[in-house]
């Protein structure tokens, strides 16, 4: 989720420019939601539910199921699923993990500069940090996208050896934030059509093809899965098919 352009007059637009100098910064959401489980501060709940209103809503509604936002008692339940001990340990355990996210920052800066450069015009979420119940590691929704730090504590967090196995460990760490969120992003942006009726194969290649797009804005082979490979070759024999024509591919039947 490398840029190598030679014999040619390459260059952006003014306007390009500024959109690809646009610094992105993950906005801290998690450290309102702490202090407010954690100390039930009415100002920090207060401050969520003002600056954060679709997040609190995409949390409380369908992160953690606990109801409707404006239900008159929500905030009571919101305050009291929190209090559960294991809960409270992940918040206070997120909060030192992350007090410093500066290389994750940095690093998805570095990813979207090169999804901008790839695909013109594609519109960039509001990336934001919170802390679930061990759910859903990215939750994608209007315009944003949110990372849950409690899915992203180390393959070696004493809690989650009771509930994942070892080959789901080693994802729920802090490398897999920038190419988690690149890549359900993307997926967001280019579901596959007809996924009922498609084939299992046509499937895995359309995960493999977002996961390619995902290493190349990264820089670095991150995936490395059979279908990726698959669509690394393709894309060698094929050196003019663009990043944005190949999101766009529907009809797979080339790359098999």
């Amino acid at each position: 989720m490398l840029f190598l352009c030679s014999a040619c007059e390459w260059k952006l637009k003014p306007n390009d420019e500024d959109v690809l100098q646009q610094r992105i910064e993950i906005q801290r959401y998690d450290r309102l939601q702490s202090m407010y489980l954690t100390t039930a501060d009415f100002a920090a709940l207060q401050q969520m539910e003002t600056n954060y209103p679709m997040e609190t809503r995409a949390l409380i509604e369908n992160v953690l199921m606990l109801g409707p936002i404006d239900s008159p008692d929500i905030n009571k339940k919101f305050l009291a699923f929190y209090q559960d001990s294991t809960l409270q340990t992940i918040l206070s355990d997120a909060e030192a993990q992350y007090a410093n996210i500066d290389d994750v920052n940095k690093k998805l800066n570095d990813a979207i500069t090169r999804l901008r450069h790839d695909v013109p015009g594609i519109p960039i979420p509001r990336f934001y940090t919170q802390v679930g119940a061990l759910g859903q590691s990215i939750i994608v929704g209007d315009e944003s996208v949110g990372i849950s730090l409690d899915k992203y504590l180390g393959a070696d967090y004493p809690l989650y050896a009771k509930y994942y196995p070892d080959q789901t460990r080693v994802t729920m760490d802090r490398e897999h934030i920038v190419p988690d969120c690149v890549s359900f992003y993307l997926l967001s942006l280019y579901p596959l059509s007809d996924f009922e009726l498609r084939s299992q194969v046509d499937r895995d290649l359309h995960m493999g093809k977002v996961m390619w797009v995902t290493n190349h804005c990264v820089g670095h082979r991150f995936y490395n899965t059979r279908y990726v490979q698959v669509v690394d070759r393709f894309m060698k024999n094929n050196p003019g098919i663009t990043v944005e024509a190949l999101l766009k591919m529907t009809d797979y039947t080339q790359l098999k």
